[in-house]
Order: C-alpha cells, then structure tokens, then sequence
C-alpha cells in the first residue's frame, strides 16, 4: 500500500524537519496517488500565485482614484512588472540545476507577504509600484517552475491533461478575482481588501506548499518518459545518469529556432487573453458604463469557460495523441470570437448577457489552443534534451513577459481615450447624477452663451429683445423652472468649474471605441501569426500514426528493460 510521504521515497540522510522544509528530493519515480497529490499542490500554488498578480485589475479604478495615479502611471507598472518577470524567468531556468520544488514553496511565501502586508499598507503611488513589480519577480520564476513540476510528474501521454490542470492556474485565479471581486465590492468597499483577502488565501497554500510539495531527484527528471510504464526503464536508467554532462552548454541546446517562435507564437496568441486580464474591467466601465462588480462578473464567465475546456480538450488531447490540430481550431475560433468581439465596442447597447455568450466562446477557443499547446512545447523542448525543460520554459517565460511588457506599454497609446474616462470618472459621475435629478441644469446647459447673458441682469432689468429671446428658444415654462430652482447657480458653478475635464471626458468617450477595436485588431493579428508557427512544433497530426508509435515505444522499453536485465526492478516498481 503506498502512504503519502512515505520516507523510503525522500532523499534519505536528513532529519524529518530538513526533508520537510529544504530537502525535497525524491528517490524513486512516485505511484499514480502522491504523483496526483503532488500536482494538486502545484496547481493550488499556480492559482493562488496568479490570483495574486491578477487582482489588482479588479480594482484599478478604485486603485487610481485612490492614489491619484493617471492611467499611463498604472499601465507603467505592468510593464516593469512584467519587464522584470521576463529576465526573472530566465534566472529560474537554474531550476534544472538547483531543483523546483524549494522556488515554488518559498516563493509564494514571498508573494503572500507581499500582498498581505505590502500593498495594502502602500502609502502612495510610488511604494504601491514597487511592492507590485516586487511580486512580478518572484512570479517569473514561479511561472517556470510550476510547468517544470508539472512535466517531471506527467509522461507524455498524460501531459496535456496535466498541463490542463497547470494551466488552470492562471486562469482560475483570474477567476477567484473576479468571482471574489463581484461579490464582496458592494460590501467591501475599500479596494486594500481584496489584497487582504487574496494575502490570507496566499499564506494558507504557502504553507500547505512547505510542508507537502516534493520534486524527482535530476536522476529521474532528467530523462525521456513517454508513459507510466516507462517508470521501471526511467528508474533503473537513473543510476548511470550524468546530471553535469546533461547539463552542460544548457542555452546553446534551448535557444533554437523551433523552441524560440513556439515561445512567441504562443505570446501573441495570448494577447487578448492579457488584455482581458488587466482591462477588461476597465473597458467594460469606461465604454458601456458597467458598474464595478458587474464588469468583474463578466470575468466569471470567460475564466470559467476557459477553465472547463482547458481540462477536457487536455483529456481529449492525451487521448487521440495529438496535439496540433486541436491548437489549429483553436486559433482559428479565437479569430472570428475576437472580430465579434470588437465589433460590439462601437455597439454601446450591447447587454450583458450578450457579452457573457461572447467572452465565453472566445475564452473557450483560447483553451482548446493553449493546453495541446503547453504539452506539445514541453515535448519539443523534451525533443532537444529533457534534462533542461526549465531552460526550455524560462526562454517561454522570457519571450512571454517580454511580448506582455510592449504590449502593455503600447496599448495606452492605441487608446488614449481612456486615460480621461478613468482619471475623470468622479467628475463625470457627479456631473450625471446632477444631471439626472435635476434637469434644469440641462436647460441652462443647452443655452449656455444665452443665460450667460441673462445672469448680466436682476430678473426685473433683463431687456425686453433679450427676454423674448429667452421665452422663444427656451420657452417660458422652463425659463420660469430655472428662475426658481434653488440649487441651479451651484449646479451651473460645478460644470462651469470642470468644463475642461468634462469636455475631455465627453471627447474620449465618443473616441474610445473605436480605438478599443484598433487595440483587438492587433489582438486578430497576433492570433493569425500563432497558426503557422504550430508547424515547427514536436507532435503528430495523425491519431492513427501517433498510436503506433506509442506501441513502437513501447516495444523498444520492453527490449531495452530486457536488456537491462530490469525484471526484478519492474516487478517491485509496478506493485
């Protein structure tokens, strides 16, 4: 029977607390149960680290208004962030020499830390961006050890379940963001409590992470395993692995042409994707005037969407052994959602539910693309020398930060509109409330230049022409209601104070549309340029010819165990 933890399968020759928190190393290749239990931790890590960097974008409304921070000072902050993610995933590429499980524990120590204690208690815009682009370098090397985790514990036929399963990571904590943020913003007002929140979830995994997370020893990890009946070849190999030699040169065997434009490919698929991540409470609010909870809701929609089909198309990958034609449909989908969708941002009374089916079908596509994509990339890197696949993901991780901080950095450029709508919004909202409950100040805004002149005049002096004028344009019952409306020279006062930013206001909001669908153009573009890059991949297209070289392998085990003379090895490591 095997018992979680058992010790004959830790690194022996350290004392309990030691393989507890440091030495995490294990001997021998794990049975089906801690194999699931230990890519249950990563997968609960994975989430919790994006819910993390996530879910200041479902408050960066509150989170600018807050600190009086301009929308282009914001976007800044993603960009180092993500800047920095990008050369911090290439120092994770270190994982295959120094191991993975330690990183990923400790380093969502540091992340809950940081977004417990230091975010909430930032004192202004300067220290809020510091301690964000501080969780952006831990996360680059999260974002390359987990993945690392995931192929260590899930051969190949397995692998785009697994990566499924990883992928949710993301995904899921983008929607833990949203389902937490639309429920509790109509309560909790204050935007430091979704940072709370999100820090106490964080300390909880950490230390579920510290006590349970375990790694294959590089004897292991390092070699090809295509199915879990390989296990008894992987584990009798193990003893004349060279860990050193395998490792040597490890840049000059990752930084090649197939590895590289997978990387990119991928990163321009997922534009829309980060887009969504970062905006789209944004764009939801400024362009079709959802409130706060309602934008975030949306988000419910496509991350659970993406969630579901991420784990079934995975299944259904593993299961025909194919990986290509499923991220073909895949990109193919995300194009026409994404055109649909674009096309609505100049429909202004498009409803929510509309939306709803839209962001679903599109998040939905964008899943059926990416988990055949994690597998198929990680058996290409396997392709070259499985001893570095965290080389191989910290080149992803690189490229993907790096594609993610220029796009982010352009994106306020394309729309520029939008930095007056989020700056401006108190205004604008105050400006509509006075204009809901009181329309008298309509009238007077409508005739602006006339009652401009009027206010030159006490009531009983106005001269006769300009009074008659007064009654023809403005009509004697509303010249009356103004007369007498108690509160109108203040109204008048407020919109005569703000016309500048109100005029602003009332300029981008005609403007930003438009330049919304500019910005998901590039979004098409990037989608479009993934489909040819599928070809460099490692993978077959055939599920016919796929199964016959998995009965192929497994024949050439068989004589190799034989050769081995690995019987008595096989019998032991399949009980």
């Amino acid at each position: 029977m095997d018992v979680l933890g058992a010790v004959d399968t830790v690194e022996t020759g350290h004392g309990p607390i030691a393989r507890a928190l440091w030495y995490r190393q294990l001997e021998r290749y794990p049975s089906t149960a801690r194999r699931v239990f230990y890519l249950g931790l990563v997968v609960a890590a994975t989430i919790v680290l994006y819910y993390q960097l996530y879910v200041a974008g479902a408050v960066a409304p509150q989170i600018l208004a807050h600190y009086g921070m301009s929308f282009r000072f914001y976007v800044d902050i993603t960009v180092v962030g993500n800047a920095i993610g990008a050369f911090t995933s290439v120092l994770a590429g270190l994982a295959d020499r120094w191991g993975r499980a330690n990183m990923v524990a400790y380093g969502l120590g540091v992340t809950a830390l940081l977004v417990l204690v230091g975010v909430p208690n930032a004192p202004n815009s300067w220290a809020f961006a510091v301690v964000i682009s501080a969780v952006g370098f831990v996360e680059g090397i999260i974002l390359v050890a987990t993945p690392a985790l995931v192929r260590d514990f899930s051969p190949q036929l397995g692998r785009a379940s697994a990566m499924g399963f990883w992928t949710l990571g993301p995904v899921v904590g983008s929607l833990v963001v949203s389902e937490v943020a639309s429920h509790t913003l109509s309560h909790l007002v204050a935007w430091q409590d979704q940072f709370v929140i999100c820090g106490i979830v964080g300390v909880v995994v950490f230390l579920a992470a510290l006590v349970g997370l375990r790694e294959l020893a590089p004897e292991l990890r390092d070699q090809l395993m295509v199915s879990l009946r390989d296990r008894a070849l992987i584990e009798a190999r193990a003893k004349g692995i060279n860990v050193e030699e395998s490792l040597r040169r490890p840049w000059r065997q990752v930084v090649t042409r197939d590895i590289v434009l997978s990387a990119f490919a991928v990163a321009v698929l997922l534009l829309i994707y980060y887009t969504a991540v970062g905006f789209n409470p944004v764009y939801f609010e400024t362009v079709f005037r959802f409130s706060a909870s309602k934008a975030n809701a949306l988000g419910n929609w496509f991350w659970a969407f993406d969630a579901v089909v991420l784990v079934a198309v995975g299944v259904v990958s593993d299961r025909v052994r194919v990986r290509k034609p499923f991220m073909l449909v895949g990109a193919a989908g995300a194009v026409v959602m994404t055109i649909i969708y674009l096309g609505k941002a100049t429909e202004p009374h498009t409803t929510y539910y509309q939306f709803a089916l839209i962001v679903s079908l599109l998040a939905g596509f964008l899943a059926i693309a990416y988990a055949p994509w994690m597998a198929s990339f990680t058996e290409t890197v396997e392709r070259r020398n499985p001893a570095l696949t965290a080389h191989g993901l910290a080149v992803w991780g690189w490229i993907l930060r790096a594609v993610i901080a220029v796009s982010v950095f352009v994106l306020p450029y394309v729309v520029s509109s939008t930095n007056p709508l989020v700056q401006y919004a108190p205004l604008a909202a105050k400006a509509q409330a006075i204009e809901k409950a009181d329309p008298n100040v309509e009238i007077v805004l409508a005739h602006e230049a006339l009652f401009t002149e009027l206010a030159k005049y006490p009531t009983s002096k106005i001269p006769g022409p300009l009074l008659n004028k007064a009654i023809k344009d403005v009509g004697l019952k509303d010249l009356l209601a103004v007369s007498k409306d108690p509160h109108i020279k203040s109204e008048v006062a407020f919109f005569a104070a703000h016309a500048s930013e109100l005029r602003q206001v009332e300029a981008a909001a005609a403007a930003t549309p438009t330049q919304w669908q500019h910005w998901y153009w590039v979004c098409v573009g990037g989608e479009l340029a993934f489909i040819p890059l599928v070809f460099v991949m490692a993978g077959r297209w055939s599920p016919r010819r796929a199964k016959q070289h998995a009965l192929e392998h497994d024949q050439l085990v068989a004589q190799e165990l034989a050769a081995l003379g690995a019987s008595g090895e096989t019998t032991s490591a399949t009980r």
